[in-house]
């Protein structure tokens, strides 16, 4: 877009950087909006054969570990009992039934169990591929109609007849290479945008050594891609670990999917500034104030991930439901190693921005 005056330029950037708060805004809060106040306990938050739904007055989740299940194969059967805010049950009474979707025929039954805590599991090896379903009971307030025992198949699965207890159905699929196609997918996706943003930039190393010799603006470009090669890294570290952490609150994993989209549109947002230059009516200090709010942005979001984690790894964490700190693994240490080089790449930049604009404005003189 050309603007044909100084005040048009003006409104547009500013309309730019509203609509740039808006949609920041949005993608914060809306996903806020919409959250269940209840979370599973598993250590690990499942994308496959994981459900969640009401079991009388309980809120129940169940999950598979692995969650790619195949046949033959030992599988823990997994149940996160809680009540509607989150918490912890206990003392409650349990039968757990796998039946074939297919044929409607009961393959295996866990007598009604005294559970000492409503995250419990079961192990089962389902036999062939296909699909299955997991009937959780859950005896009302006093002991199952039949204690220690198991209630006989039924045709309604959902029905309660006789045995004073709210039922629970879980759909579950057993596959043979959906695991191996699934983690293939999302390591490429992860692994392709950082191998093309890195060929990019040995592709202008070499062309730019090549053509006129390496001058010192060539080597400032390129420790300007290294530095958003490493924002953009420390998203993409972040969104390969956020599933982990719903498992404790699914806030944890809504942040965690926030804080990288922004520390990717931060190395984005900053590479263009860098590839697209000065605006024709745009004057050398204009430009450094652009630049000096994305590196503030980038700057000051990093530095509070770092602060987070230090906290989160020392103390209990806000909403944390098990009140311990958070455990210290490679995911962690490897997305803050990246933002700490990130930080101080941010500090360089700052200054190496302040120095050309100085130099700019001596040259007008």
């Amino acid at each position: 877009m050309i603007y044909t005056d100084r005040s048009r330029y003006h409104y547009a950037a500013s309309m730019h950087r509203r609509l740039f708060f808006i949609a920041t805004a949005a993608i914060v809060l809306l996903p806020l909006s919409s959250i269940d106040p209840v979370y599973a306990h598993f250590e690990h938050f499942t994308h496959y054969n994981n459900r969640g739904g009401d079991v009388g007055p309980y809120y129940t989740y169940e999950a598979l570990e692995p969650e790619y299940a195949g046949p033959n194969e030992p599988i823990a059967v997994m149940f996160s009992v809680q009540d509607h805010d989150g918490h912890d049950t206990y003392n409650i009474d349990t039968m757990v039934e796998v039946y074939s979707a297919t044929t409607g025929e009961r393959l295996k039954a866990w007598p009604w169990t005294r559970q000492q805590v409503g995250d419990f599991q079961v192990f089962y090896n389902f036999p062939d591929i296909g699909n299955y379903q997991i009937v959780l009971s859950v005896a009302k307030a006093g002991n199952p109609a039949n204690p220690n025992g198991i209630d006989p198949p039924r045709a309604t699965l959902s029905s309660n007849t006789g045995c004073n207890c709210d039922r629970g159905i879980f759909n579950i699929s057993i596959t043979k290479y959906f695991g191996t196609i699934w983690t293939a997918t999302m390591l490429a996706s992860l692994i392709l945008p950082l191998s093309v943003f890195g060929g990019v930039l040995v592709w202008n190393y070499r062309r730019v050594r090549k053509s006129s010799g390496y001058l010192r603006s060539a080597r400032t470009d390129t420790a300007r891609y290294i530095i958003m090669l490493a924002a953009i890294a420390g998203g993409i570290v972040h969104l390969a670990v956020y599933a982990e952490h719903a498992s404790l609150r699914i806030e944890y994993s809504i942040f965690l999917l926030v804080a990288a989209g922004m520390q990717i549109v931060y190395g984005v947002v900053y590479t263009l500034l860098t590839l697209t230059g000065r605006g024709a009516y745009e004057s050398a200090h204009q430009y450094y104030q652009k630049k000096i709010a994305v590196n503030l942005f980038g700057l000051v979001g990093t530095g509070i991930l770092i602060g987070l984690y230090a906290y989160a790894v020392m103390l209990p964490p806000p909403l944390s439901p098990n009140n311990q700190p958070e455990s210290i693994d490679i995911g962690g240490i490897l997305a803050k190693s990246i933002e700490v080089f990130t930080v101080i790449g941010i500090l360089y930049l700052m200054r190496l921005e302040k120095r050309q604009l100085t130099g700019q404005l001596k040259e007008q003189t």
